[in-house]
This record gives structure tokens, sequence and C-alpha cells, in this order.
């Protein structure tokens, strides 16, 4: 078996877990270890595919088709290795096994519980991903906080792996070190609580990542060390940083990864940080910056976006520039006029989404953009309105729709292909995971990717319909991509427009720190070049003061 190390949290969530074990990976992996990373999640749903963004954030997706945790994306980003569907796993599929294998009587009659059927199941997952993957070290994260009902099987299977390979396991628990203001000074109550409330289901945490707003001073470490029962050397600051991608080199810092290796005996040298650093670096001291607005239909749950958020860091730093992300609510620009607040962005982008809600909007926004030469980037859901807007507005197809909003307009431009119409389950309908895609030769797409076929990851259910095609192309649509073996429509450009391009996949999805999407960096290459034309200059503006960020960053009341 390989080196696991167990990545849990308590206290309360969204302490980071997810980018503690991404930075872990890093540092080890930098380190010439070959590792995994994996997420063990305690609701019951089979996967988050069916799930409101509002209650999940992100749904992200692997070149084999899993719908998946958005903490999976940033395993992909800091490690730079592509997950599969077996990276993610959930209590529903746990007991979805375990009640198939019932079913068929694999139990021989025997009564199934909790314990030995289900730790075994879990145990099972974990062990043969690290066979799968070959890795050397196996970094598993338990979703949830200690104490949480569902989470109890999952810990009692890793309370069973560490008694099976004593020496092969590690547990590091995230806790919280609260800063109280009234009594100007850090708390240790809750994380003693949390180690307090693990060593009664039988775990005792060999390393603590202690999320704080300020570096823990020496004698709260060692406070923490002496009640929680670890050397002062295990408890690791994880204090609030700028950029996620800062994390790792704190943990550097704070000697995380060499205690890790010396507590495994991994062979393993020392780490190759400079390249990750000089990004790092690109993306805190940017030289200009540009506002690109995202006009969504979850933009009070940032989760929802994790992604592209991402991917514009990225994106920035390849053009050495800070993307500001100006977040429009869909629905606030479906009243006539409304769209005039785009006029001082530089560049706008539409993701994906389901449902009616916010479509008019989506659509408004697409014509605003193309009638005033702003970048248009569209992703999934943004190519269908973008084709929608153009069959409306330049077409003059006026009840121009998807059969997805409207089953019953004129021209369905965007809907369900044949093959679709049978099945009965929405996942069924579904087209996930990677498709290769064959450029036009000459077009927008195929400049900013340099290359005539790529791959990218899907996620959606309707299509650009094909029997429109011809009288779409014969008034300035450019089909620029389509799927090989299929023909299926992934993207669409405007060649007289300074940059309009518009895909049915999630590009969002591949790019990482050291490759930054193509499309990506160039949308925001072509939205410096407006906001030069526009102002003059592009350079790097003073940051507004911090509680004029709080203000034009604070959430509003989510919708229905």
């Amino acid at each position: 078996m390989a080196k696991t190390i167990v990545v849990t949290g308590g206290v309360v969530s969204s302490l980071g877990k997810g980018i503690a074990a991404a930075s872990l990976g890093l540092l080890l992996k930098a380190r010439g270890l070959r590792v995994t990373i994996q997420k063990l999640d305690p609701y019951l749903n089979v996967d988050p595919g069916t799930m409101s963004p509002f209650q999940h954030g992100e749904v992200f997706v692997t070149d084999d088709g899993a719908e998946t945790d958005l903490d999976l994306g940033h395993y992909e980003r800091f490690t730079n290795t592509s997950v599969t569907r077996s990276h993610n796993v959930t209590a529903g599929q746990i007991y979805d096994s375990i009640l198939s294998k019932e079913r068929r009587g694999d139990y021989l009659g025997r009564t199934v519980q909790v314990i030995p059927h289900v730790t075994d199941e879990i145990k099972r997952r974990i062990t043969s991903l690290t066979l799968t993957t070959q890795a050397d070290v196996a970094i598993v994260e338990i979703g949830g906080t200690v104490g949480d009902i569902e989470s109890l099987p999952f810990l009692e299977a890793v309370r069973q792996l560490r008694l099976e390979h004593r020496r092969d396991t590690l547990f590091v628990h995230v806790t919280l070190v609260p800063f109280i203001r009234a009594a100007r000074e850090m708390k240790t109550k809750p994380t003693q609580h949390s180690v307090k409330e693990l060593r009664e289901i039988g775990i005792q945490p060999d390393i603590l990542l202690c999320r704080s707003e300020a570096p823990l001073g020496g004698e709260v470490r060692e406070k923490i060390a002496l009640f929680c029962n670890v050397p002062t050397e295990a408890v690791v600051d994880a204090y609030d940083v700028d950029s996620i991608y800062e994390v790792p080199g704190v943990f550097h810092q704070g000697g995380l990864d060499a205690l890790v290796v010396r507590e495994l005996g991994l062979d393993a040298g020392e780490p190759e940080l400079k390249v990750w650093a000089d990004f790092v670096e690109r993306v805190r001291h940017p030289e200009r910056q540009c506002v690109v607005a995202v006009v969504g239909k979850y933009t009070h749950v940032r989760d929802a976006y994790k992604s592209i958020i991402e991917a514009f860091v990225h994106a920035g730093a390849a053009n050495r520039a800070r993307v500001e992300l100006r977040w429009v609510e869909a629905g606030d620009l479906e009243s006539p006029g409304a769209a005039e607040r785009l006029l001082d962005v530089d560049g706008v982008l539409v993701p994906g989404g389901f449902g009616e809600r916010g479509i008019e909007g989506k659509i408004s926004a697409v014509q605003f953009a193309r009638e005033r030469g702003i970048p248009y980037f569209g992703l999934c859901l943004g190519m269908q309105v973008a084709t929608i807007e153009f069959a409306r507005h330049v077409v003059g197809w006026g009840e121009a729709n998807s059969s997805e909003f409207d089953p019953h307009a004129t021209q369905k431009v965007i809907d369900l292909m044949a093959d679709q119409a049978d099945v009965t389950e929405k996942g069924g309908t579904m087209r996930l995971g990677a498709y290769r895609c064959a450029l036009k030769a000459g077009s927008l797409a195929a400049r900013a990717y340099g290359r005539a076929e790529i791959e990218e990851r899907h996620r959606h259910r309707y299509e650009f319909n094909n029997r429109y095609a011809a009288q779409l192309q014969s008034r300035g649509l450019v089909i620029s991509g389509k799927c090989v073996g299929r023909e299926l429509v992934e993207i669409v450009e405007l060649p007289d427009h300074p940059w309009f391009l518009a895909v049915q996949f999630h590009p969002e999805l591949k790019s990482r720190p050291h490759e930054p999407h193509p499309l990506f960096v160039d949308f925001v290459r072509a939205a410096l070049e407006r906001r030069r034309a526009r102002l003059g200059s592009d350079a790097l503006e003073p940051p507004a003061p911090p509680a004029a960020r709080e203000a034009a960053d604070a959430p509003r009341g989510r919708p229905a």
C-alpha cells in the first residue's frame, strides 16, 4: 500500500481542507514523489450532478465524464495531473455499491452492517486508487467536519486503515484558531475541542494545520501542542493570504512537507519550487489590469464559478495582468437599457448554467457586447445564448430560442438531438467528459489554440441545431469547431468583431497555473487591448480601499 495521508477538518466547514490537500500534494510532487489525491464526500447523493450550485458550488467534470466535487479542480491545478471518477467517492456511491451486492446475494445471507461492510468498501476505494495510479503517496481528504454523523463511517474506515498500516498512514487535521478582537488574542479552545472530538473517535492527529488571520506566536503553538498531544513542530501555520497559490509556500516555510517526509519515511529530495514561485510572483505583482463582467445566474455564490475564477488568474498571470471580475446577475439585465452598465467593462463572459431564469438578461449582454465591439466569451450556455441572440437580432428570427426555455419556439436553434428524445433520466441526456474537436483553419479559435485539433470537457444537455446552420452561416456566423466523428457544433465566432467566440464545452476546467488555457489567455489579451484603446492605458491602478472592496463584493439575497 502507498503511504496515505488523511486530511480532516474540525470546528467549522470551509477551513480550506481542499487547498491544504492540494498544496501538500504540490510540495510532495515537487520533491519527486508520485502523488494522487482523493476526496471522500459523506453526503448521500451519488454525485453532485443534480445538486443546486447554491448548495454545492461548481460541479467539476473529469475527462472520463464524472461529475465531482470542486476540490478536484484544486487537485488538478496544484499538482498538474488529471483526476478520474475514482478520485471522488461519496457515501451515496458506497451505499449504492453495497446494496447492489446485497441484492445479488454477494453477502450470502449475512447481515449487512456499517462495520465491516461499509468501512471495508471505503477502504477498498482508497487502496484501489493507489494501486491504479501507482502513487508513492495518496492524500485522502474527508469532507465535512469532525462530529458530523455522516462522516463517522469514513472516519472509522481510516481509523482501521491506521491500525492495519500504522507506519504508512498520517493524519493531518485542519482546525481554526480565531482571533477575538474584543479580547485582542487568539483562542486555542476551538482547536482543543476539535482534536478532543477526533480522539474520541479513535484518531490522534499527527499534524495540525491551524487556520488563523495571522501567523501563530510561539506561545500559542506551544499551548496547542501541549493540549492536543502533538510536538510543537507539528503545529503548522495556515494563516490567511491574498492568493490561494501562496499557500504551498506558507506550508513549506512552516516545515509541513519536511515533517511529512520524515514521519512517513519517504525517500525524497528537496522540493523544486522555483517555477511555482515565479507564477505566484506574477499573480502578486501584475503590471496591467482589465475588468471582465461575468454575467451569470449564480453570482451570489462565487464557488459556482470556481474554475472560471482560477482560469482568469492563470490567464492574467500569462499576460502579466490582474483581471478584475465584475459579477453581474443575469436577471438584472432584463429591463430595457440595463445592459448599459456593461459599457465600461473590457470584456463580457457568459458562463454555463441550467434553467430559464435570467436567460433574457444573458441574451441582452451578448447583444450589447456584439453591437458595442466588447470582447465576448461564451461558455456552454454562453454559446447557446450567443446563437439565440444572433438568430434573433441579425437573422431576424424574433422568436428563436432553445427548446429548453421555449418548447414551442418557431426556430429552435438550440435543441435536443434525435438520440436524446427517448431518454427519461436527465443524467442520461447529458454529454459529459472529454471530446475531440476539429478547428476551422484560419479561425480565431485555431489561432488562439495554435493547432488544428483539441480535446475539451463537456457538461451540457442541449446542442446547436444543425437544421439552421446554413442560414446562420449565410448571415455571418462562423462555425469554427466541430466534434470529431459527430456533426455537433462546438465553437461559433464572429469574424467582424474585435473578439467574439463562444464554445459548447468548459475550457476553464483544463486551465492550470503553468498551462493557462489558450482561449482565456487570448480573451484577456483582447480585453487589455480594449482597455488601452478606451482609456489610453491598461496600466495598473491602485487597489480600492478595503471598505470599498468589501461593499462592492457584498453578497445580496439569493433568488428562489
